[in-house]
C-alpha cells in the first residue's frame, strides 16, 4: 500500500480478523466505521506501525480489498504484481 510493504500471510491474517468482525450478529457488533484491527490481539506485529497512523483504517481496508478475490493466485494478490488480470 503506497510505500508500505507487508507479507501476504500477514495480509491474509488481517482479512480473517476483519471478516470475523463482519460476521458477528449485527445487533451486537460494533459498527465497521468504528472497528479497528489494531484492537485485535492477533494482529500481526508488522501492522503495529500502521496503527499509529491517522490513515490506518483506509490502509487496512485497501489491504483487505487486495485479497478479497479468492481466485487470485498468491503472486497476483501482491499489489506490486503487474499484468495479472
Amino acid at each position: 500500500d503506497g510505500d508500505l510493504k507487508f507479507s501476504l500471510e500477514s495480509v491474509k491474517k488481517l482479512k480473517e480478523l476483519m471478516d470475523e468482525n463482519r460476521h458477528i450478529n449485527p445487533r451486537m457488533a460494533v459498527s465497521t466505521a468504528s472497528y479497528s484491527p489494531c484492537d485485535e490481539k492477533d494482529l500481526p506485529e508488522e501492522f503495529q506501525s500502521v496503527c499509529k497512523r491517522e490513515d490506518a483504517s483506509m490502509i487496512f481496508e485497501r489491504l483487505n480489498l487486495a485479497v478479497q478475490d479468492g481466485d487470485l493466485c498468491e503472486i497476483c494478490a501482491n499489489a506490486a504484481c503487474a499484468g495479472c488480470f
